[in-house]
């Protein structure tokens, strides 16, 4: 496989994208429907995601080539998937995009009496709603400008918070030995989940809360769909999806009506978007980087030593008797040091990519031999399950145990994916063009400087 094109720039980094207020945020997109959270990199990233050949990812490794299976170690799906995990910490994005694209699958292939019960949620359907939560909220915004300036009046004394509502007469828990109740962040979350009546009960509530009527039982998947609400969409969901308030309310309110897999619409563009647009092209430029944060480190340091080392040469030279062509030994030094330099910025060490090597990530090194998918990673492509946390697995604390020395030498492997193998190559290559054009500007510099003759 040959070189991309000289021009070649790997996938810039996408910030992770802030959702608008949900109390005060309102806009003519959102009244027809459209997707709540928008990106600067949104519409440009999700066309280009969908045909791989823009923002710096060859058709080889686009968005859908990986998630069909396409693709070789490191970029497959697994690879993407504790990417997802363990560096960006989003994998419930992807965990339920899976799960939505097998639903959609089943429910089609479903051949019960009961799914004529499962109406479409169609587009209309979705604006409307949209429609009645946002005027709720600007509803909500005018009451909380309105009693803003009378609250300004009682800030600070007792009367602050029953501004504008109507007092609560019950009496408080004034036992000073009971414990207030957690949010849904503070402890273990599986704690509470298990502590639970049902799923059912607890799907049922969240989508009262949202406005919405008690969901039909008789409606197929129905339970299935009540996990999902518990597990994906719900406030305090172990694996919450970010979805801004209207995207939530509006999906538990379609979720009450059907469970037709275009209920789920508005939080499948959301969460598509944002592994496309952000994810997707994060994991590609992480996967180029062949070496852990120690190697890195140690081949900016060798590069800054080889370069400083290679002037300090030259200076030597230029001030001795020596003859003007033996500076332009310097010009080795230079290119090594600058080269390694480079590489280290985008976190390549250019012996690893000497041989197509990388570094094997820490969770690969401690693996169960007798099953080597064994683990979190494994566990993370099920549908339902805790929260997607792995602090407190026990390779954490046998690779901060690991010494620096060790970590700098790790175990390597081979890199399969072609196409990575280009984007490394490619960029190896434009890195020695403009060492060689450095190299050869400061040789030309240093020879072309009258001797000094002090020794």
């Amino acid at each position: 496989m040959g070189l991309l094109p000289l021009t070649y720039r790997r996938p810039p980094y996408v910030e992770k994208a802030s959702l608008p207020d949900n109390d005060t945020s309102s806009g003519n997109g959102d009244e027809k429907g459209e997707p709540i959270r928008k990106t600067s990199t949104s519409s440009t990233s999700s066309k280009s995601g969908r045909s791989g050949t823009s923002n710096g990812i060859p058709p080889a490794l686009g968005f859908d080539k990986i998630l069909s299976g396409g693709t070789c170690p490191p970029c497959t799906i697994r690879d993407f998937m504790n990417y997802l995990l363990y560096i960006e910490r989003s994998a419930e994005n992807l965990q339920f995009l899976l799960w939505l694209r097998d639903y959609n699958k089943r429910f089609i292939e479903a051949d019960t009496s009961d799914k004529a019960l499962a109406f479409e949620w169609t587009h209309a359907m979705a604006e409307e709603t949209l429609g009645r939560i946002n005027r709720d909220h600007a509803e909500k915004a005018r009451r909380a400008a309105k009693k803003g300036p009378v609250a300004d009046i009682f800030k600070g004394t007792d009367f602050e918070k029953g501004v504008g509502v109507v007092q609560n007469t019950s009496v408080p828990d004034t036992n000073p030995f009971s414990t207030p109740p957690g949010t849904p962040q503070d402890g273990d979350p599986e704690t509470s989940y298990n502590n639970a009546v049902s799923y059912r009960s607890q799907a049922n509530d969240a989508i009262v809360a949202a406005g919405g009527k008690a969901p039909f039982t008789i409606q197929p998947f129905r339970e299935e769909i009540d996990r999902v609400v518990t597990t994906y969409i719900m406030d305090g969901a172990p694996r919450q999806l970010n979805l801004s308030d209207r995207e939530q309310k509006a999906t538990l309110q379609a979720l009450a009506y059907t469970t037709h897999p275009t209920a789920f619409r508005l939080v499948a563009n959301t969460v598509e978007t944002t592994l496309r647009g952000q994810s997707h092209l994060n994991f590609v430029r992480w996967s180029v980087c062949n070496g852990n944060p120690a190697r890195v480190f140690f081949a900016r340091a060798l590069g800054v030593g080889l370069t400083a080392t290679s002037t300090a040469v030259a200076v030597v030279l230029t001030l001795s008797h020596a003859p003007r062509g033996y500076r332009a030994l310097a010009a080795i030094g230079w290119v090594l040091g600058i080269a390694t330099l480079i590489a280290a910025h985008k976190g390549m060490c250019v012996v690893l990519h000497g041989l197509h090597h990388r570094h094997v990530r820490p969770w690969e090194l401690f693996v169960n031999e007798e099953d080597p998918e064994d683990g979190v990673s494994k566990r993370s492509f099920d549908t339902f399950g805790t929260s997607n946390s792995y602090e407190d697995e026990p390779w954490v604390m046998r690779y901060q145990k690991r010494n620096i020395i060790r970590k700098i030498f790790d175990r390597e492997i081979w890199i399969q994916e072609p196409a990575l193998r280009q984007i490394q190559d490619t960029i190896f290559v434009q890195s020695m063009l403009c060492v060689l054009l450095l190299a050869c500007l400061l040789t030309a510099l240093f020879v072309a400087m009258p001797g000094g003759h002090f020794f």
